[in-house]
């Protein structure tokens, strides 16, 4: 037992080495320090101030941790096949529709504008409250936070698959019409759940570095490949049209489903958390010094994100105008062509389905042009429009005026293949330029501008698809 004159020396591990003799210096006189030592970090006050969070979590605001195994990013993509699944199961399923629950030899009536002008009534349908509901949702906290508002919109996106489902195993011949509405109504449900669900992911892969916004986006591209992939299979499993129509629409159900769970899982993840934590530190810091809480000043969020906002929308707008409203009705013009009997499924959408996807993909290791000059090739794509329209595009009950003047089918496909890589390349790095317009903190509001001007973009090209028929038409040389 050390009387209490004596002094006693500790070692690091806290173990007693020696009795310190009189005036000697000890540890017991040196300042306790934390390991590790926060003190050495030299952060503002503010930084050490963890009374609300837990060790762990101040850890994490503090000591960025890496997205292990790329984790986070794949659940990024898979909600980018999630937010455009509904739209690419239904424009995919044209021929589940218009040659099997709307045609003569099922219905046994005569064939209507239901079938005629399906796929102009779906894109109506699903687009309109797409728009609207992505831009109301800047603006307002639709259904409160954000796992309020993925949940739901999950929860009745799956709700409204099922019910898809259970349509196809009904017997509806004897009620086409009814049959056509309740599937419109359907959709419109879909997509507005849809469109709230598509712009909090944008919003929240804002909070993150560029390239997971750039998930997303090769997400979205994905899912045109995956439901292509689908349908073919679903063909493959059954040859007749109501059980592929079932096995179909499952599988947007299992994706769904999927989104649902990893989802929860985000917050887990500790690379997640940290760029969560850091951006809600960094809105706490901003309200404690701008009290009381100053309105978020969207008008100038939009102004320092138009130029980008403008490229998204421009991207696809060009896209949509032709894909795959005009894309589809191309036909060969060789008789000799290779894939005559497959030429639409080949050259219009695996092409295009693919070539976006990896044109996402390379968006990830190449970033070209600046911002500054992006619109410039953004631009160039108008002229896609005019050299589509002059190949051989026909519409079933159009005579064509306007001349054919793209006679080549290998270079109207390696045309295609280009149209398809930059619509994915250049949407995705729109994308990602768009968050990094503005402030930080404002990065999640921008992210959602932009989420809202790519379905802008689909809206309107999907509208000017109706005008290329009548051009054809009445425009001639």
């Amino acid at each position: 037992m050390y009387s209490q004159e004596d002094h006693l020396v500790w070692d690091n591990n806290g173990i007693v080495v020696h009795k310190a003799e009189a005036g000697e210096k000890t540890a017991l006189q040196q300042p306790v320090r934390l390991q590790p030592s926060w003190e050495e970090s030299n952060l503002p006050e503010e930084e050490l101030n963890f009374q609300k969070l837990t060790m762990d979590d101040a850890s994490l605001q503090l000591n960025a941790p890496l997205d292990r195994y790329h984790i986070v990013y794949f659940i990024f993509i898979l909600h980018g096949i999630g937010t455009l699944m509904p739209w690419n199961m239904f424009i995919n399923a044209n021929d589940y529709f218009t040659n099997y629950k709307l045609d003569y030899n099922y219905t046994r009536q005569e064939d209507t504008a239901y079938k005629t002008s399906f796929l102009q009534y779906l894109g109506f349908a699903a687009q309109v409250p797409n728009v609207v509901f992505n831009w109301l949702n800047i603006f307002v906290q639709l259904g409160g936070n954000l796992t309020t508002r993925i949940v739901w919109s999950i929860c009745i996106e799956v709700i409204i698959f099922v019910f898809t489902i259970v349509l196809a195993m009904v017997d509806s011949s004897a009620w086409p019409g009814a049959f056509f509405w309740i599937t419109m109504v359907s959709v419109v449900i879909l997509n507005v759940m849809n469109g709230i669900y598509q712009n909090t992911i944008f919003g929240m892969a804002a909070k993150l570095p560029p390239k997971f916004t750039g998930a997303v986006i090769l997400g979205t591209n994905i899912s045109g490949t995956f439901t292509a992939t689908v349908s073919i299979l679903s063909s493959l499993l059954s040859s007749n049209k109501r059980m592929q129509a079932i096995y179909y629409f499952i599988t947007a159900l299992f994706v769904l489903l999927l989104c649902f769970d990893t989802y929860f899982a985000l917050p887990l993840n500790r690379f997640y958390r940290h760029h969560e934590l850091k951006e809600k530190k960094e809105a706490e810091m901003k309200k404690n010094k701008n009290a009381p809480t100053r309105r978020i000043p969207y008008l100038k969020i939009f102004g320092q994100a138009l130029p980008q906002l403008a490229n998204v929308f421009l991207v696809f707008f060009v896209t949509l105008s032709l894909f795959p409203a005009v894309q589809a009705n191309i036909r060969p013009y060789s008789k000799n062509f290779f894939i005559q009997d497959m030429f639409t499924d080949i050259t219009c959408f695996l092409t295009f389905n693919l070539l976006a996807m990896i044109g996402s993909l390379t968006s990830n290791y190449i970033i070209w042009p600046s911002p500054r000059f992006l619109c410039i090739p953004v631009l160039c794509r108008f002229l896609y429009i005019p050299f589509y329209l002059l190949c051989n595009y026909q519409v079933d009950g159009i005579i064509r005026i306007l001349p054919v003047l793209v006679t080549h089918d290998w270079f109207y496909w390696i045309v295609a293949i280009t149209m398809g890589f930059t619509s994915g390349y250049f949407s995705s790095i729109g994308m990602q330029y768009v968050p990094r317009c503005v402030e930080p903190q404002y990065a999640s509001v921008a992210g959602m501008f932009g989420g809202a001007a790519l379905i802008s973009g689909i809206f309107t090209g999907i509208l000017s698809a109706f005008i290329w028929p009548k051009f054809i038409q009445y425009v001639g040389v």
